[in-house]
């Protein structure tokens, strides 16, 4: 029987794997879109949609709970700003899994999990601007 098997433990100790699952749904809601391995991804895919669930329901208690899980305020404001907005009429599915090939090093097999409708622009969230080489000739030239 499979009783007591509800998670996959990805061979962690339970606080590194909540950390790990914190970490993964902070990058997930903030760049929309993330590569990892196959498991992770399947691991982390019930929890993600659970979190959009959570945002939709906009009440103080769901608020406090997402802060609990995600324990970053941007991630939460954007749960219940941008991401419940967008999937208010979707009962579910929020996010896929893409399989990727194998990852080089070591023949993983990885993955991309997206939201289903994404913003395209939330992947370049922290890339700078291309800085031209003029202008940094003339900071090295004026320093």
């Amino acid at each position: 029987m499979r009783h007591g098997f509800a998670n996959k433990k990805l061979n962690r100790t339970s606080e590194h794997r909540k950390a790990l699952l914190k970490n993964m749904l902070n990058s997930l809601i903030k760049y929309e879109q993330i590569t990892t391995t196959l498991p992770k991804a399947k691991f982390l895919k019930p929890q993600a949609d659970k979190i959009i669930t959570l945002g939709k329901k906009e009440t103080l208690q769901t608020t406090k709970m997402l802060m609990t899980k995600l324990q970053d305020k941007t991630s939460a404001n954007k749960v219940t700003k941008t991401l419940s907005k967008r999937y208010e009429k979707r009962n579910g599915g929020y996010t896929r899994i893409i399989k990727a090939g194998f990852r080089y090093g070591d023949n993983a097999p990885m993955a991309v999990i997206e939201f289903v409708d994404r913003d395209v622009i939330a992947k370049r969230v922290d890339k700078k601007k291309e800085v031209s080489k003029d202008k940094e000739d003339k900071k090295i030239t004026t320093a």
